[in-house]
């Protein structure tokens, strides 16, 4: 098979295999997601208020836009914009509290990801093709060991950086002392639709974006030979802060801005863009700025 660079810090070595490999039931990651899920599910209808439903909207719009999508996907991991190192951490720090996984989790599955699908085949888990349901458990629940997987290196900014270290070695309880203040000032309504209910709907959210973004949508560029091909889904351009524009995301990995055709709204880009006339963003990167990839096809106007 032929394998193709998909990060810098994914390394492929020889006998490299993204196809090769068992999905098994990851417990962690699966008894943080269901115990978030049914603590929503249950208390979230019998708790329900107007303030605790506003702390839920904002404090997801906080952690996807500041957090997940500018902190983590377009800063942390590919780059796309320079800022001071302070303002990295807390965007970070915010995106470790969607709930997910903290900064190195995030990245190493992003990136092995990321290069699977850049590869000839890859494994269905990689590509979302399974069913509805069991892309759901795989996904939210599992984990995938390819039996031949790359190396993993961080680059020594990463690896070095004492707070990274720290949060991912605490993200789970970075919830506690959220949970705290909301349980102070609006008692359990607070503490459930501020955490298990924006944890439990975020992340099932997150995965709903990439299983439909790798299956079928809007599509202007093609990326030839990858094993997965990224759509745009158009109805959750705002509430994904602009993460659902994924064949624009396919086609320039490395660009700040992801909603690139006129009507795709862009949360994200419009943060980094108050971020530059503040003066705490620079460098930002879109597709101009990036090298040409002789694989990218456009097959649309």
């Amino acid at each position: 098979m032929e394998l193709r660079q998909g990060s810098e810090r994914v390394i492929a070595k020889g006998g490299t295999d993204a196809l090769d490999g068992a999905v098994r039931w990851a417990p962690a990651k699966s008894l943080w997601f269901l115990s978030m899920l049914l603590s929503a599910a249950v208390a979230g209808p019998l708790l329900v208020s107007w303030s605790a439903v506003t702390l839920f909207l904002v404090s997801s719009a906080i952690t996807l836009c500041f957090g997940h999508s500018v902190g983590m996907h377009r800063r942390l991991i590919h780059s796309s914009f320079q800022c001071p190192r302070w303002l990295e951490h807390l965007c970070v720090y915010l995106g470790t509290l969607v709930g997910m996984a903290g900064p190195i989790g995030i990245t190493a599955a992003h990136d092995f990801r990321d290069w699977a699908q850049r590869q000839s085949a890859c494994h269905d888990y990689f590509c979302h093709r399974r069913s509805f349901w069991q892309d759901a458990w795989w996904q939210l629940n599992c984990e995938l060991v390819l039996r031949h997987p790359p190396d993993f290196r961080l680059e020594p900014r990463l690896a070095n950086d004492r707070f990274y270290a720290f949060v991912e070695r605490t993200w789970m309880a970075q919830q506690l002392p959220w949970a705290l203040i909301f349980f102070a000032l609006g008692g359990w309504s607070w503490l459930v639709w501020g955490i298990s209910v924006r944890v439990a709907v975020c992340v099932t959210g997150h995965w709903l974006v990439g299983h439909f973004a790798h299956r079928e949508g809007g599509q202007t560029w093609v990326v030839e030979g990858a094993a997965a091909q990224g759509y745009d889904i158009r109805i959750a351009g705002f509430i994904s802060m602009g993460e659902s524009w994924h064949n624009n995301h396919h086609a320039f990995p490395g660009s700040a801005k992801l909603g690139l055709l006129p009507g795709q709204v862009d949360p994200g880009w419009w943060l980094i863009r108050i971020f530059e006339a503040l003066g705490l963003a620079t460098d930002i990167k879109t597709p101009t700025d990036l090298p040409p990839r002789p694989e990218l096809r456009r097959v649309t106007g």
